[in-house]
């Protein structure tokens, strides 16, 4: 099994494009599509790590975003974002990392993987797309491959719905998610796939809590 990464102090890096998108998000999640935080106590985790939610709006990750005060988050994002010049060049002040959902990227596992040796917190949709019937009804192994590669913890946020005009949305983080029985175990396909159907469940949870409440 690969060597775990280490927990290397992150770079405080703060880019301008970044810290415009927090502002329009808190202005944004106080106005015209407001939005309630739970649990935000749990990104006091300390990175390295992996934030994962569920993908339902193109703002989610503004929406998940915003809560995590601490680093700057590098989420995964389509290639196909890319296309024009102008959108790609405000990504990557996003710290996007592009990846082909249609073929096994290797690039992009690359970066993954570097974003989380320098310290930093890689940000993943695992439904991998917008549009599933059900929540976390097919959920992609990369994510779990990542993660037990790594050796890092998985924090899961779950977004209530689609963001609504004037209605409140609600976006509750749950505690980190320790993986290190799985770990234990070593890194193949079979444990992937214990982690990615605990991932499912875990999710499938904080629904049913959330609808509690």
């Amino acid at each position: 099994m690969n060597a775990e990464i280490p927990a290397a102090a992150p770079k405080k890096e703060r880019t301008f494009v970044y810290s415009l998108a927090r502002a329009l998000s808190f202005l944004g999640g106080h106005t015209i599509f407001p939005v309630r935080y739970h649990h935000t106590e749990n990104f006091d985790l300390k990175a390295p790590y992996i934030l994962i939610a569920n993908h339902q709006s193109w703002l989610d990750p503004l929406i998940v975003a915003k809560p995590c005060k601490q680093y700057e988050i590098r989420f995964v994002g389509k290639k196909e974002l890319n296309k024009n010049k102008l959108i790609a060049k405000v990504l990557s002040k996003l710290h996007m990392i592009t990846v082909d959902r249609h073929n096994t990227d290797l690039n992009a596992m690359r970066q993954c993987t570097k974003v989380l040796r320098e310290g930093h917190v890689l940000g993943i949709f695992p439904e991998g797309t917008r549009h599933q019937k059900d929540l976390m009804a097919e959920v992609e192994t990369g994510t779990a491959l990542l993660a037990l590669r790594a050796k890092v913890p998985l924090l899961p946020v779950y977004v209530q719905h689609k963001p609504r005009f004037l209605r409140m949305n609600h976006v509750y983080i749950g505690e980190p998610m320790d993986i290190s029985d799985l770990c234990a175990q070593g890194f193949d396909a079979q444990v992937a796939e214990q982690l990615t159907h605990r991932i499912r469940n875990t999710f499938l949870q904080m629904r049913e809590d959330s609808r509690k409440k």
